[in-house]
């Protein structure tokens, strides 16, 4: 085994990774740390541990670091319809209703494995609903499946599996949703396949919910097995994100060793025979002292994330002001105008306009109420307190786009979309509404119009950051991966200028950093195909 790490240095490294992974090794799991360390070590370019240490807590945490690290640090033992009784509870209590509901209206369902290892579990839940949906094929399922390893979503991906991932089921459900490839090698059929999307996603430190990877408006989302590997306080991080990330009503699945009346204190707990789900209901939340009690409505003013390039909003807006109808989606342009110092400048102003009067900030004001209320996930209130505004003649882009944002986040997609239309038409030369549009298009399984809208934001801004990661990510799921090169680099250009830490615009808090970690993971696993 060599020389033994030092326990300063070991206590380094789990910090490190608490802080850049969310997960936790208490000093009784030092030795598997440090196994894990020693097998990571050569990978990161380094024969001694210790100086891979040193390395590591020197330089910024890559994004290429952590994948490696999480290869080595994560279990992804599961297998198809693990824990059966939260499957069956969910065929015979929890998706029936949901059908039922969703048949006489708009046939959508939206659905969350985080932390899907290599992808039974996600695979199982499209295999259930398609065991349940006669007409499956006329249903928008969109099942987002997420982990941290790398290794494990190209496993997923590739949906092929061994006969040890099928134990504890039936041979006809093999025999039916798959087909043998090699000996002893199944592989999931293109209709349940095609119904799963894989990303790379850190619980403990990416956005959630986010329009941009999906993880809005859910239906259902599994997280079993997960949170116990965390820190309590990213656990309770991880637990108000997939509280906003779930529609009201919605169902949360964790495994029954991570119960806790504390940390899902703002889920109502819902007890059926031989498990346990928790329940999303805004109305109620847990106090300290264990008895529930009505969610107060009184949280502080918070800027909102900025939506408007400066230069787009003054300069460039008043040269585009011309063009009063939506612009035709054509080819986008080969060579982008930069606009370096908008990007460098960015800054979170709502109100631009010089000579603001008291009025104007009392409408600044309430704006930004409702904005908090979005963030604190209390979509109600936000929504109300925009209404108002509309009501007393303050409609305008930013408050629609707010709108569509409370409603995508809520699952009311053909909601979002009439007023992404509304906010396109109350200004036709603002990008933002219309990459907006694009995303709710995607999550009604629009992808066609998606790259239509995403054009048209690329046409009014070629700088439109998101606009060319989202058309690459389009063209990375339906396997068209030069395509998908083309737009991540155009991605990746238009960032020129950005810093490590700057907001990517429309991003809802993304930064330049992390998106162009998830560029460049993106880019080495369409290198590998």
């Amino acid at each position: 085994m060599g020389q033994l790490i030092s326990r300063e240095l070991l206590e380094l490294f789990s910090k490190y990774i608490e802080n850049h992974m969310g997960l936790y090794f208490p000093q009784e799991r030092a030795g598997d740390l440090e196994m894990a360390l020693r097998r990571a070590a050569p990978e990161l370019g380094h024969e001694d541990p210790e100086e891979c240490i040193r390395s590591l807590l020197l330089a910024p945490a890559e994004g290429e670091k952590i994948e490696v690290l999480a290869s080595h640090l994560t279990v992804g033992e599961t297998y198809f319809f693990r824990e059966e009784k939260t499957f069956d509870i969910l065929k015979e209590r929890i998706l029936p209703d949901l059908i039922r509901a969703r048949r006489e209206s708009c046939r959508h369902l939206r659905i969350w494995s985080a932390g899907c290892a290599t992808g039974e579990e996600p695979y199982s839940i499209a295999i259930l609903l398609h065991s349940m949906l006669p007409d499956f094929r006329e249903w928008i399922i969109s099942i987002l499946a997420t982990d941290i390893n790398p290794a494990f979503l190209r496993k997923a991906a590739s949906g092929i599996y061994g006969q040890w991932s099928f134990r504890n089921t039936p041979t006809m459900f093999r025999e039916r949703y798959f087909r043998k490839v090699a000996k002893d090698r199944f592989e999931v059929f293109p209709d349940i396949k095609k119904r799963v999307s894989f990303q790379f996603h850190n619980l403990s430190g990416d956005i959630c919910p986010s329009l941009t990877n999906g993880a809005n408006g859910l239906d259902i989302i599994f997280c079993r097995n997960v949170l116990m590997y965390f820190s309590r306080r990213v656990q309770e991080e991880v637990s108000e994100k997939l509280n906003k990330s779930l529609v009201e009503g919605g169902w949360l699945a964790v495994s029954p060793v991570e119960m806790s009346a504390n940390l899902f204190s703002s889920f109502t707990r819902a007890d059926f025979p031989g498990v346990s789900l928790y329940k999303k209901d805004s109305s109620f939340y847990k106090k300290d002292n264990g008895k529930t009690g009505r969610m107060a409505v009184a949280p502080p003013a918070v800027p909102f994330p900025p939506y408007r390039n400066e230069i787009f909003s003054a300069e460039k807006k008043a040269a585009l002001e011309l063009r009063k109808t939506a612009p035709e989606a054509g080819a986008i342009p080969e060579t982008k105008k930069r606009l370096p110092e908008a990007k460098k400048n960015f800054k979170e102003d709502l109100f631009p306009e010089a000579g603001a009067r008291s009025g104007q900030d009392a409408f600044t004001q309430s704006y930004q109420n409702a904005v908090a209320l979005y963030r604190q996930g209390k979509y109600a209130e936000a929504c109300a307190q925009a209404e108002r505004l509309i009501s007393s003649g303050g409609a305008d882009t930013r408050l629609l786009a707010l709108l569509a944002r409370i409603n995508a986040d809520q699952g009311k997609l053909e909601a979002a979309l009439e007023l992404c239309e509304k906010a396109i038409a109350s200004d036709k030369v603002d990008p933002g509404p219309y990459y907006l549009l694009a995303t709710i298009q995607q999550g009604m399984g629009l992808p066609e119009k998606s790259v239509f809208s995403l054009k048209q934001a690329l046409y009014l801004d070629p700088d439109f950051v998101l606009a060319y990661f989202l058309l690459g990510d389009l063209a990375r799921r339906q396997g068209r991966t030069d395509e998908s090169r083309k737009q991540f680099e155009n991605a990746l250009s238009a960032m020129d200028g950005y810093g490590q830490g700057d907001l990517i615009p429309e991003s809802e808090g993304l930064t330049a950093g992390r998106l162009i970690e998830i560029i460049n993971n993106n880019m080495r696993e369409i290198a590998r195909l």
